[in-house]
C-alpha cells in the first residue's frame, strides 16, 4: 500500500526524537533518498508481507496488530509523534526473513517518512557501524540461547518423561515376572496332585468328570464378577465354612483364591456332587491349583497389556514413524502425554477428563502439541504443589465457534495478577532457580500461535487457573507457518 507523496522537510523529520541527533547533511540524506506520504485511514501493510519499507510517523494515529487464529489482535495503538514500525531488521540482511512481523494501519489522515529498507540498512551500516555489530550480537546472541536453552528444556522434559515412563513399565514389568515365577510352582503342584490323583483307584469316567470340572471352573474364572471389599469377605467366610464342614484342611487359605475366581457355593456343591467323598480333598486341591493358574495367566496378561500400551502411548507422544503434519484426534495426543505424565503427576493429583468426543480431527503438528501439552501439565503440577500437593488438574476439549479449545485447569496457588502479561515472555519463570528456563510458555505460544495460527490465553486465580489452546479445525498451509526453535 503506498501513500500520497509530500514534500520532506529536513527540518520537520529532524525534531522527531529518531533522527534528532543527526547533522544538517544526513538529515538532508534521509529526505533525499527516503520521501514522505500521507495515508489515509485504512490499512498501510500487512503482516507476513516482504517488508520493503522502514516508516516514522510524523503526526497521525497507528494501530498496530498481530494475527492470532482468526482474528487480528490489537497490540498497540498510538499518536506519538515519531513512533516507528516496518522493516526494522533490514539490516540484518538476509540472515533472518525480511518480512512485516505485523499489521499496521491508520485511523485518521496519517503522514510517515517512508525509509525503503535497503536505503535503511546502508544508512545504518555506513553511520552507526558500532551499533550496529552490537544489535547483531544482541539479535543472533539471544537467538542462540534461546535455541540452548529450548533443547535444554526438552531434555529435561525428556529424562522427566524417561523418569516417569521407566517406573510406569517397571511395576507390570515386575509383577509379570512374579506372576510368572509363581506360576512355574503352581504348575508344578498341578502336576503333582495330577500324577496323586492318577495313582488312586479312580474310573475313567470319574477322571473325566474332574477334567470337565476342570475346564468349567477355568470358564468360571474368566467372568468372575467384581465384588466390593465387604461382599468378598463375607463370601470368603461362607467358602470357608463349607470347605471346613467338607474336611478340606485350611479351607481358610483356598477361600481367597475360589472367591476371587467367582466360585461360590452352588459351585461347590456341584463339584461335591460330581466326585466321591473320598477324592473330594485331593479334587478341591487340584481346582485351586487351576484357579491359581488362571489367575496368574490373567495376571501375566494384565501385566503384558499394560506395558503394550504404555509402549504405544510413548510412540503415539514422540510421533515415531508419522508424518510431521497430519490430521490428528487432540483426545488421542492428550491421553499420550497424561499417560508419559502420570508419573510426575503423581498419585496426590486428581486427573479429570473433560473430552467432548464428538469434536472432528484437526490438521497439526502432532509431535509439537504434545511438547505444548507436556508443558501446561508440567506447570499446573508445579501450581498444585506449591499449594500443598493436593488438587485437581482437568482437561476439557470443547469447540469454539471455528476452533477447537483444549482447556487445562488447575487449582493451584494461580498466576498474580502483576507478572500475567510477562508468562510468555522468553526466559521468564517462577519457578526456583535450576528448575525452570523460562521458556516452556514460550515455546508453547510458539507452536501454538506461529505454527498452528491458534491462540494460547490465560485465566487465573488462586485455586483456579485455566490455559486456553485454540486451534482451527480447518487446515493450514504447514510451508507457511514459522518453526518453532
Amino acid at each position: 500500500m503506498s501513500g500520497r507523496p509530500m514534500p520532506c522537510s529536513p527540518r520537520e523529520i529532524g525534531a522527531l526524537f529518531l533522527f534528532e541527533k543527526l547533522t544538517p547533511e544526513q538529515l538532508g540524506r534521509l529526505c533525499a533518498e527516503g520521501r514522505v506520504e500521507l495515508f489515509e485511514p485504512g490499512p498501510v501493510y500487512a503482516e507476513g508481507d516482504p517488508a520493503t519499507c522502514f516508516y516514522v510517523m510524523i503526526e497521525g494515529t497507528v494501530v498496530l496488530s498481530r494475527r492470532v487464529g482468526g482474528d487480528d489482535v490489537e497490540v498497540n495503538r498510538t499518536s506519538q509523534r515519531g513512533v516507528y514500525a516496518g522493516a526494522m531488521q533490514a539490516y540484518l540482511g538476509d540472515r533472518v526473513p525480511q518480512v512485516y512481523n505485523n499489521s499496521m494501519r491508520v485511523t485518521e489522515p496519517t503522514r510517515f517518512f517512508v525509509l525503503p529498507a535497503d536505503t535503511f540498512a546502508s544508512i545504518m551500516q555506513e553511520w552507526f557501524p558500532m551499533a550496529v555489530h552490537l544489535l547483531e550480537g544482541l539479535f543472533f546472541g539471544s537467538k542462540n540461547t534461546q535455541r540452548a536453552i529450548g533443547q535444554r528444556e526438552r531434555l529435561l522434559a525428556l529424562g522427566s518423561l524417561s523418569a516417569g515412563l521407566t517406573h510406569e513399565l517397571n511395576n507390570p514389568a515386575a509383577a509379570a515376572v512374579r506372576a510368572t515365577a509363581t506360576l512355574r510352582e503352581r504348575v508344578a503342584k498341578m502336576r503333582h496332585k495330577l500324577a496323586v490323583i492318577a495313582e488312586g483307584p479312580f474310573s475313567r469316567d470319574v477322571l473325566a468328570g474332574l477334567i470337565d470340572i476342570q475346564e468349567r471352573t477355568a470358564e468360571r474364572v474368566a467372568k468372575a464378577p467384581v465384588l466390593s471389599p465387604l461382599e468378598a469377605a463375607d463370601r470368603e467366610d461362607a467358602v470357608t465354612d463349607w470347605l471346613e464342614d467338607h474336611g478340606i484342611a485350611e479351607g481358610w487359605r483356598i477361600a481367597p483364591t475360589f472367591v476371587q475366581a467367582g466360585l461360590d457355593l452352588d459351585w461347590l456343591d456341584q463339584v461335591a456332587a460330581a466326585v466321591d467323598e473320598e477324592i473330594l480333598p485331593g479334587a478341591i486341591g487340584w481346582l485351586n491349583y487351576t484357579v491359581e493358574t488362571e489367575l496368574l495367566m490373567d495376571e501375566i496378561e494384565d501385566s503384558t497389556t499394560r506395558i503394550s500400551h504404555l509402549v504405544d502411548a510413548a510412540k503415539q507422544y514422540s510421533q515415531l514413524d508419522r508424518a510431521p503434519y497430519r490430521v490428528v484426534d487432540v483426545h488421542e495426543l492428550l491421553d499420550s502425554t497424561l499417560l508419559m505424565l502420570s508419573g510426575k503427576i503423581g498419585p496426590r493429583i486428581k486427573v479429570v477428563k473433560e473430552y467432548d468426543r464428538t469434536l472432528p480431527t484437526i490438521p497439526a503438528y502432532p509431535a509439537e502439541l504434545n511438547q505444548v501439552w507436556t508443558n501446561l501439565i508440567d506447570n499446573a503440577v508445579s501450581a498444585i504443589n506449591s499449594a500443598g500437593g493436593d488438587g485437581t488438574l482437568t482437561v476439557r476439549t470443547a469447540r469454539d465457534h471455528d476452533r477447537l479449545l483444549v482447556e487445562f485447569r488447575d487449582t493451584g496457588v494461580g498466576i498474580p495478577q502483576e507478572i500475567r502479561g510477562r508468562i510468555f515472555d522468553p526466559f521468564f519463570t517462577t519457578k526456583p532457580v535450576g528448575e525452570g528456563t523460562g521458556l516452556g510458555l514460550d515455546i508453547s505460544w510458539r507452536i501454538v500461535v506461529n505454527k498452528h495460527r491458534g491462540s494460547l490465553e490465560v485465566e487465573s486465580e488462586p485455586g483456579d487457573t485455566r490455559f486456553h489452546v485454540l486451534l482451527p479445525l480447518t487446515t493450514a498451509d504447514p510451508d507457511t507457518p514459522e518453526e518453532p526453535t
